[in-house]
C-alpha cells in the first residue's frame, strides 16, 4: 500500500487549485515561442519565471542552463534517504507560434476558461503538463508529512523542443552527471481519451535523407538522346518504386537486424483499445489503409518500423510540355525506427542499397540528418508499474497501454543517461496542440497532479533497488 493516502492529496489539490491555475495562467502569458527570434526575450524570461516558481514549490536548487539557442530549466530536490531512486522529469518550455488571426477565438496568449478547460498556447503542450508537477509534489509532501520527496527529483524544462530541439543532446552531455537517474519521466505526451486513461510504452526514432541524382550535365533533348542515356527522373521513380516489397515490407536490405518484435500480449493490449479505424481515417483524410501485411492499423503506426518518400522530383514542372531528359532529380526519405534498429546501421543499409540500385551514369549524394534513436520500456519494468498504478488511482480505473508513433527528444535522455524513459501525460487528443484555441481539460489537469502526487511514494515504496 503506498504511503499517500488518496483522501489527503485530493484535500490538498482541492483548496490549492485557484492558486494553482492563477500561477499557470501567469506563465501561459509569456509568448515563449522558440521558432521566432522577435520572441528570444519572451523564451528566456519563461525560463526565468519557472526557475523563480520551482524555488518558491520548494526545490532548493533551480537554474537556467544555457545553450547556443533557448535556455533550459534544471531544479533538483533530494530525498531524505540516499538509497531512493533518481528520478528526471523532462518536459518543455516553448510554444508555437499564435496568433489571434490564425483562428483563435481570443487571444491565444490570454488564457481564458471556457466550460471547464482552459484555453491557450501552451496550456497542453507543454507548460501545462509541466506546471501540474509543482502541485504534484507539494500535495505528495503535505499528505505524507515529509520534508522532502520520496524519490531524487530532479527536472530538465527545455527551450527549443518546438523548434526540433537541436542543441538538446549536446546540452544533456554536457550536464550528463548532474542529470544521471534511474528512470526519466516525460511530460509531453498524451492520453488515449478522456474516459481511457493510458500509459505510453515507447516512441519511434527518425532518420531521414535527401538523394540527389545527377544524369547528363544539362538537360538535354528527349528526342536526340532519349533511350540511350539514363534518366535521373527514371531513376530516382525506380529507387522509390524498390523501396517496399508486395507485402509493404521496407525491402532494403538489414533493414530489420535487431528488431524487437510486438509480444502477444501487447498485441492484445492494443487490441483492447476502443479503437475506430473509420473516424481514424476521416482525420487522416485518407479513405483506405496501408501498410505491412499481417499487422493492425495500430500496430503498424506504433511497434512497426517505416520508410516513407518525403518528397520526389525532377524535370519540367511548368505548363505544357519539355521534351527533355533532366540533368537531376530528387528524392527525400524519412525512416521511423523502432526498438532494437540502430540508426547507424539503417543509414548504412540505405547507402549500400543505393549503390546498388543505381544504374551506370547516374551520379548520386545521400545526405542525412541528424537522428533520434527509438526507445521502449517493457511492460513488466518496475518504474513502469508504478506510473500505472498512480495514475489508476488518480483516475480510478484500469490503465491501458499505447506507443507514440512519432519522434521525440527523449530518446536523447535514454541513450545519454542509459536510464528507462517513461510517459506521463494527460492531454488529449482534441486538446488541439499546435492549432488555433489549444486548450486543456481541467479535470484531466488536476488528475495530472494526483498522479504525480502518488508516483514519488510509490517508486520510493516499490523500487527500493533501482541503483
Amino acid at each position: 500500500m503506498s504511503e499517500t493516502p488518496d483522501s489527503a492529496v485530493r484535500t490538498y489539490i482541492d483548496s490549492h487549485r485557484a492558486a494553482f491555475l492563477d500561477d499557470l495562467a501567469e506563465w501561459l502569458r509569456i509568448p515563449s515561442v522558440s521558432a521566432q527570434p522577435e520572441h528570444a526575450a519572451d523564451v528566456r524570461r519563461s525560463a526565468e519565471w519557472l526557475a523563480a516558481k520551482l524555488r518558491d514549490t520548494g526545490f532548493p536548487t533551480t537554474e537556467v542552463w544555457p545553450t547556443e539557442g533557448a535556455p533550459a530549466v534544471f531544479a533538483e530536490w533530494p530525498a531524505e534517504d540516499p538509497q531512493a531512486p533518481t528520478v528526471l522529469v523532462y518536459g518543455h518550455h516553448d510554444v508555437q507560434p499564435a496568433a489571434r488571426e490564425d483562428g483563435w477565438d481570443s487571444d491565444p496568449f490570454e488564457p481564458v476558461i471556457r466550460e471547464g478547460r482552459l484555453h491557450a498556447r501552451g496550456a497542453a503542450d507543454d507548460k501545462g503538463q509541466v506546471f501540474f508537477h509543482t502541485l504534484g509534489i507539494r500535495a505528495h509532501l503535505a499528505a505524507t508529512g515529509r520534508t522532502a520527496p520520496a524519490v531524487h527529483l530532479k527536472l530538465l524544462i527545455e527551450g527549443e523542443e518546438e523548434s526540433g530541439s537541436p542543441h538538446f543532446r549536446a546540452l544533456v552531455e554536457q550536464h550528463a552527471d548532474r542529470l544521471a537517474a534511474d528512470a526519466v519521466i516525460v511530460s509531453d505526451t498524451g492520453m488515449w481519451s478522456a474516459n481511457t486513461p493510458t500509459v505510453c510504452t515507447g516512441m519511434r526514432g527518425l532518420a531521414e535523407c535527401e538523394i540527389v541524382l545527377h544524369g547528363p550535365g544539362q538537360d538535354i533533348h528527349s528526342g536526340s538522346f532519349g533511350g540511350a542515356v539514363p534518366n535521373p527522373a527514371t531513376a530516382a521513380a525506380r529507387l522509390v518504386a524498390a523501396l517496399h516489397d508486395q507485402h509493404a515490407r521496407v525491402a532494403i536490405p538489414g533493414f530489420y537486424d535487431g528488431i524487437i518484435d510486438l509480444t502477444d500480449r501487447e498485441r492484445a493490449l492494443f487490441a483492447e483499445l476502443p479503437f475506430d479505424e473509420e473516424q481514424w481515417l476521416r482525420t487522416a483524410r485518407s479513405t483506405a489503409t496501408h501498410g505491412e501485411q499481417g499487422y493492425s492499423t495500430l500496430e503498424r503506426i506504433w511497434a512497426r518500423p517505416t520508410a516513407e518518400v518525403n518528397g520526389i522530383g525532377g524535370g519540367y514542372q511548368g505548363p505544357g510540355s519539355k521534351t527533355i531528359i533532366p540533368s537531376s532529380a530528387m528524392v527525400k526519405l524519412s525512416f521511423r525506427l523502432v526498438a532494437g534498429q540502430d540508426p547507424d546501421h539503417i543509414e548504412k543499409a540505405v547507402r549500400d542499397w543505393a549503390a546498388d540500385q543505381l544504374p551506370a551514369g547516374i551520379r548520386y549524394e545521400i545526405t542525412f540528418g541528424a537522428a533520434t534513436r527509438p526507445c521502449l520500456t517493457p511492460l513488466d519494468h518496475p518504474a513502469l508499474q508504478s506510473v500505472v498504478r498512480a495514475m489508476g488511482r488518480a483516475f480510478q480505473q484500469p490503465v491501458r497501454f499505447t506507443r507514440e508513433g512519432g519522434s521525440g527528444p527523449a530518446a536523447d535522455l535514454q541513450d545519454v543517461l542509459g536510464a528507462p524513459v517513461l510517459f506521463l501525460g494527460i492531454s488529449i487528443p482534441s486538446d488541439g496542440w499546435h492549432a488555433p484555441n489549444e486548450k486543456v481539460e481541467l479535470d484531466l489537469l488536476l488528475k495530472g497532479v494526483e498522479t504525480a502526487a502518488y508516483l514519488w511514494g510509490d517508486l520510493g515504496e516499490n523500487w527500493r533497488d533501482a541503483h
